[in-house]
């Protein structure tokens, strides 16, 4: 035992020494060691940045190099989009094809044997259910579940990204000269407005057809007072263009002296410098839909399609758009924007639609219409 004892004394005598002379020699070769792990740390992180260099690389070649864009929006957005969308794949060309909604949808229809288009954006809302499942691919962003439920796909291949609310475009200057004081739809009936108020077409404009869907809001979804007002509006000669653009622009330039247009579309004016329009939310409310994008079916650059939904999902892609415009509400409420010619959402008297029940009964509301138009127009 105490042999035993000796030995473990022994052996504990000479672990401290192997300490001791360990301790001495870390001491000497501490910062070589050091100096050696921070360049292997940093080869690490070159390898990895190229790896993932390479990995983008890779995955913009995939998308190919070219994308057409069916769109409905505004030349500043469009602008906008394809800057950003640009800076992420700067190897994609991307070529617009601008028109209305109505003009798009039917070239869609019409290309469905041999897609030319890739990506629709505008002119989609959520009243139109799925009717048009035919020329559209079943495709939800990646970046959906971020979405308030409001502002979620409600047909599995409309991507909302944007709000389009109801406006008055007010030329200020000739308003002031018939000494009016516009602020809500019944002011629309003065007869010093008489052909001076100009609209789009319903059938063919998203834009009127947003609108319309607001009368209804206001003052009751297929209700004689919503109608009251819609035949008023006519009986005053309200003046019908082809053109949803026309319901902001030609106010601007004096031609009329209201248009029942939508926000993101006049507010460009304002942020144009325009000194003689200004914007009037109905004081009795206004209300939006949420507008989107879709890859068109059988698109010829499918995956480049998909990377412009998702691109124009992103909280990334909405907060640069955002505040590039200032002139448009966006879905994703992860973007960070500062609304700089449109009023905050506390400023506005909202009123909510019946979405279920605009998509059931457009058809028939736009008969109605219709027939009215054909009593006052034809």
């Amino acid at each position: 035992m105490k042999k035993n004892l000796m030995k473990l004394l022994g052996l504990g005598l000479l672990s401290l020494s192997l300490v001791a002379c360990g301790g001495a020699k870390s001491a000497e070769t501490k910062a070589a060691e050091t100096k050696a792990a921070k360049q292997d740390a940093n080869a690490e992180k070159t390898e990895a940045a190229q790896d993932k260099t390479e990995a983008a690389a890779e995955k913009a070649e995939d998308l190919g190099d070219s994308l057409t864009l069916y769109c409905s929006m505004t030349d500043d957005d469009i602008d906008t989009v394809l800057e950003g969308f640009n800076a992420l794949y700067p190897d994609i060309t991307v070529e617009v094809v601008n028109g209305s909604a109505g003009e798009l949808f039917a070239r869609l229809k019409a290309e469905a044997a041999n897609p030319q288009g890739d990506v629709m954006l505008g002119g989609m809302n959520q009243a139109d259910g799925d009717k048009n499942k035919d020329i559209f691919e079943p495709f939800i962003s990646v970046h959906e579940n971020e979405l308030p439920d409001k502002y979620k796909s409600n047909n599995g291949f409309y991507n909302y990204d944007h709000l389009s609310s109801v406006v008055f475009c007010v030329n200020t200057d000739l308003e002031k000269e018939l000494g009016l004081d516009i602020k809500d739809y019944k002011d629309l009936l003065d007869p010093k407005l008489e052909g001076k108020i100009v609209f789009s077409d319903p059938n063919e404009s998203s834009a009127a057809w947003n609108n319309i869907s607001n009368i209804m809001a206001v003052y009751g979804n297929d209700s004689e007072e919503a109608w009251n007002m819609i035949e008023g509006l006519m009986k005053n000669k309200m003046v019908i263009q082809g053109s949803s653009s026309a319901c902001f622009k030609n106010v601007a330039d004096g031609e009329y002296v209201v248009g029942l247009t939508y926000e993101d579309g006049a507010s460009t004016l304002l942020k144009s410098g325009a000194k003689n329009i200004k914007l009037v939310y109905p004081a009795s409310g206004s209300s939006n839909f949420a507008f989107g994008c879709a890859v068109v079916k059988g698109a010829p650059h499918m995956a480049a399609a998909k990377a412009m939904v998702n691109f124009l999902q992103s909280a990334e892609s909405q907060t640069a758009r955002g505040n590039a415009l200032g002139t448009i509400r966006l879905t994703n409420p992860n973007a960070k924007i500062d609304y700089k010619y449109i009023p905050k959402d506390d400023e506005v008297k909202w009123v909510d639609r019946d979405i279920d029940w605009l998509i059931k009964n457009k058809d028939q509301v736009l008969e109605h219409w219709n027939k009215l138009y054909t009593q006052y127009y034809k």
